[in-house]
């Protein structure tokens, strides 16, 4: 006993070792994309969704298939029942009763029945509407997959840019750290103020509350793009990207053509899918009208005994067999198919306006998005401008500041110049990417 249990530890150690193994430990973007494609939990849930949808599919396309059922049926009286049958048909005397018991004590009955579906016109718009919502899921799965495959973009691509963020605030340490250094030693010297020290231990501790916040949020960011991605929480993962390679050319050009097609967007198939859900339970209603036609076939033995003798070889059996076919055609409603009718016409006015709207508006929100983008990439190169002159306009009121040429309030006003133009430049970035990303996924064709 104790050696089997040795085992089985031994065995799911292995297994959960092996288990381990098949996690990355480093993912560039595309890997991000690719795993979080395959184990997102709301991914896996759509993707059970259209195994269901399916399954649905074929359990209609069943109800118009053969359909065989087999009943078997025991009895066994304790008393049997007696009736009471007129005496003078035994030769007795009018107005007297016989009490007669009928039948044996045990009986047993087999069958097997065969039913076919021969017409109903319920059932081919039902083939019809199991087409339709396995299309509506397979939608929901795309949309799912879309929104899921933004989300870790945008979440990969900021912890690019905390990271890079925590650099600049690390090199913004660091030059703070070695002023105060050197301004402490002019104030011991009678050089500088007292002011001129407080200022500088006031922005040096500002800063370091930032990189603090920085490393917290990168920490509670790659958290959350593990979860996106369907990554244990607990297990290490690095990221292979950079910003070098994150802002490559490709984010910053996007042809546009005039006659854009916006039939792939995600919204406008569902609402076409939606339209041809409500096409479909209208025809249903109106088929509600039509006769139903079926057949079928049984086929029954019956067994009787004074005791439990129905395994034995020499037990008689009596058959009967029968065949039917059965018509239902449906007369008058009291006008509850025709109030029924006018109600699923009424969905089907609905879906055509909501579809209608719907192209409009992706439409708009595309014109939206582009012109969005297109800012953001202005943006973005005016403030990589803007970091490159506060950067050189920082080091000049430093070396202006130990010559003696500026003051401390002038290398304050520089100091928090860069700091503003180092956000706005990380800003613009993740400006870009977002624009990007909403546009791509209005128009489903990103290329990532």
């Amino acid at each position: 006993m104790k050696m089997n249990l040795h085992l089985l530890l031994l065995f799911m150690l292995c297994f959960t070792g092996l288990l381990a193994q098949e996690l990355p430990q480093s993912v560039t973007l595309e890997q991000a994309v690719a795993f979080g494609q395959e184990n997102n939990r709301q991914i896996l849930n759509a993707s059970r969704d259209v195994q269901r949808a399916y399954k649905e599919r074929w359990s209609t396309i069943a109800i118009g298939l053969p359909q065989i059922s087999a009943t078997a049926n025991y009895q066994n009286f304790l008393e049997l029942p007696t009736s009471l049958i007129p005496a003078q048909f035994f030769g007795g005397k009018e107005g007297e009763f016989a009490e007669v018991q009928f039948g044996t004590p045990q009986t047993m009955d087999g069958g097997v029945t065969l039913q076919q579906l021969l017409f109903d016109g319920s059932y081919i718009v039902g083939l019809e509407a199991s087409t339709v919502y396995l299309d509506i899921s397979k939608n929901i799965l795309e949309k799912t997959a879309l929104e899921i495959k933004k989300n870790i973009i945008s979440t990969y691509s900021s912890i690019l840019l905390i990271h890079e963020n925590i650099l600049f605030l690390e090199k913004n340490k660091n030059n703070l750290a070695n002023n105060l250094v050197e301004v402490r030693a002019l104030f011991r010297n009678g050089f500088e103020e007292e002011e001129s020290v407080e200022q500088l231990r006031l922005t040096l501790s500002g800063i370091e509350t930032q990189l603090r916040y920085a490393q917290n949020t990168k920490k509670i960011t790659l958290n959350m793009l593990k979860l996106l991605m369907g990554f244990p929480t607990q297990a290490p993962l690095e990221l292979l990207d950079n910003l070098e390679s994150l802002t490559t050319e490709g984010l910053f050009e996007q042809e546009f053509r005039s006659d854009l097609n916006l039939e792939n967007n995600i919204d406008i198939k569902i609402a076409t899918n939606n339209l041809r859900s409500e096409s479909l339970l209208y025809k249903y209603e109106k088929s509600k009208s039509l006769p139903r036609l079926a057949a079928f076939i049984n086929g029954n033995y019956t067994g009787n005994s004074e005791t439990f003798s129905f395994t034995d070889s020499d037990q008689k059996w009596f058959g009967a067999a029968l065949f039917g076919v059965n018509l239902q055609v449906p007369l008058f409603s009291s006008f509850k198919r025709r109030a029924q009718s006018q109600k699923a016409k009424i969905a089907v006015d609905q879906a055509e306006t909501n579809l209608e709207e719907t192209q409009e508006r992706i439409s708009i929100e595309v014109q939206a998005a582009i012109n969005d983008y297109e800012l953001a990439v202005e943006t973005y190169f005016t403030n990589k401008e803007n970091l490159a002159l506060a950067t050189r306009i920082e080091q000049k009121n430093q070396s202006k500041y130990f010559e003696g040429m500026a003051t401390t309030f002038e290398l304050r006003q520089a100091q928090l110049q860069l700091y503003s133009a180092q956000n706005n430049y990380i800003s613009s970035i993740q400006n870009v990417i977002q624009k990007k990303l909403n546009l791509e996924t209005l128009l489903n064709t990103s290329d990532q």
